[in-house]
Parts: C-alpha cells; structure tokens; sequence
C-alpha cells in the first residue's frame, strides 16, 4: 500500500478540524517544492531535452564515415 491509501485512510478517522490542517499542511509542503510543469516548456527546450535524450550515450561512438565517403553535397 502507497503514501497516499495509508495517509487517505488515516486521514478518513479524523475529525474535520484535523482533516482541514492536513490539507494545509499538504498545500505548504507542494508550495516549498514546486514540480515544473511540461506544459510550461518552450518549444526549443523541449526539442533540446528530447535531442538530448535520442543520442544519450552516443557521444563516445567512433565515427564510420568520412568526407570523402560523400557522394554528394547539399548546397
């Protein structure tokens, strides 16, 4: 069982006065630790961390190709 069915059963045996100070509690503890929100990601870094995630671990791959393996150059 989770945090949050142990908390919700405990929570069920007090009474409303003592429910309302958990629920404040709650609220400070979520304002100290404020979770970003994807949805408040730009366009660009959301590019950037999925980039970063695609070839994570690729960095230290040798390289196959040369230039002159090239047949032909984009203008």
């Amino acid at each position: 069982m989770g945090y949050a069915e142990l908390i919700q059963q405990r929570l069920k045996t007090l009474p409303p006065e003592k429910q309302a100070e958990v629920y404040d509690f709650v609220e400070f503890i979520a304002a100290r630790n404020p979770r970003p929100n994807p949805v408040d990601w730009t366009n660009e870094e959301f590019s950037r961390l999925s980039m970063t995630q695609a070839l994570r671990g690729l960095e230290k791959d040798p390289v196959d190709y040369a230039l002159a393996d090239v047949k032909e150059r984009w203008q």
